[in-house]
């Protein structure tokens, strides 16, 4: 389930180019998902913009390949390795994709084990379903989300040292958000990312959430969770640098989208069983303009 900058909503499903005949640009990637993240994209220049567009494939790749319901363990585990060895060399017969990847790594301050994080999160996800403490479950936040922008933010540009404290507090924030979205598909799948200390806290079971019994537990519980993603929100709107702004537009327009809808779920008090969450293009384009002016 990657999320953060990019995955954060669930997008439409692409081949893996490395791994299978059929091999989509970039672009075709992007244009194909249906993200709010080509909305962020608008305010980056031509060159950014098409860097982005690369990196954004190769996150919607690996993440395509952990959450793929028709492939074995086996070949999971073994396309993110033939992924991760492309992070460094050429491979036999590989897509153009991986050679814009390694070229993102020689044109900005990127590097193989930056991008073999964001793996390490999505082969996570192939191993874990279940979470004892939110200690670990940081753990796998920190990879498929403040991983990514750690690398986003090399390639939106910026002065400050304090931007990659930033992105790792926002991103935590995206995460959690995108877990309490989804606790009702996750289970689906299932996997479950409310750490079960959480679950205890509240007196709320794992059965419970099975059989989606939404009680006032379930309520607290999710009010818990929400406000600790607030407080990501605050701590990393706290560590903009002021001189960063404009460069991290892109991101402030996701923490924008994400936190307004963090804040509608809390109004209708999570009844994530019964609905889906989501804001309406009109809303997310307000959101774009709003950040597009704030940034001058």
């Amino acid at each position: 389930m990657l999320a953060g900058f990019f995955a954060a909503l669930r997008m439409t499903t692409v081949a893996d180019p490395i791994t299978s005949q059929r091999s989509p640009t970039a672009h075709e990637i992007t244009r194909a998902s249906k993200s709010n993240l080509a909305l962020a994209f608008v305010s980056l220049g031509r060159e950014r913009r098409r860097d982005i567009t690369v990196f954004y494939a190769f996150c919607r790749l690996i993440d395509d390949i952990a959450d793929d319901p028709v492939l074995a363990p086996e070949e999971k585990n073994f396309r993110l390795t033939t992924w991760r060895a492309a992070l460094t060399a050429p491979a036999p017969n590989e897509s153009p994709l991986a050679a814009q990847v390694r070229g993102l790594i020689q044109k900005y301050s990127v590097t193989p084990a930056m991008l073999g994080e964001i793996i390490d999160g999505v082969e996570m996800d192939l191993r874990i379903s279940r979470y004892e403490t939110f200690a670990g479950l940081r753990e796998y936040c920190y990879r498929v989300a403040s991983a990514v922008g750690l690398v986003s933010i090399e390639i939106f540009g910026y002065r400050n040292p304090s931007c990659r404290e930033y992105a790792i507090e926002l991103g935590l924030a995206l995460q959690i958000t995108n877990i309490l979205r989804d606790v009702s598909k996750d289970l689906a799948s299932g996997r479950i990312y409310l750490p079960r200390e959480d679950l205890a806290r509240f007196d709320y079971a794992e059965s419970d959430l099975q059989v989606h019994l939404y009680d006032e537990r379930f309520v607290r519980l999710m009010e818990f969770e929400a406000a600790r993603a607030e407080k990501y929100f605050a701590r990393a709107a706290a560590l903009l640098p002021r001189e960063d702004r404009r460069s991290m537009i892109g991101a402030e327009i996701m923490a924008s989208i994400y936190h307004a809808l963090l804040r509608q779920m809390a109004r209708d008090r999570f009844r994530v069983f019964a609905r889906s969450y989501g804001l309406s293009k009109l809303a997310k384009i307000l959101h774009v303009t709003r950040r597009l002016l704030l940034a001058g």
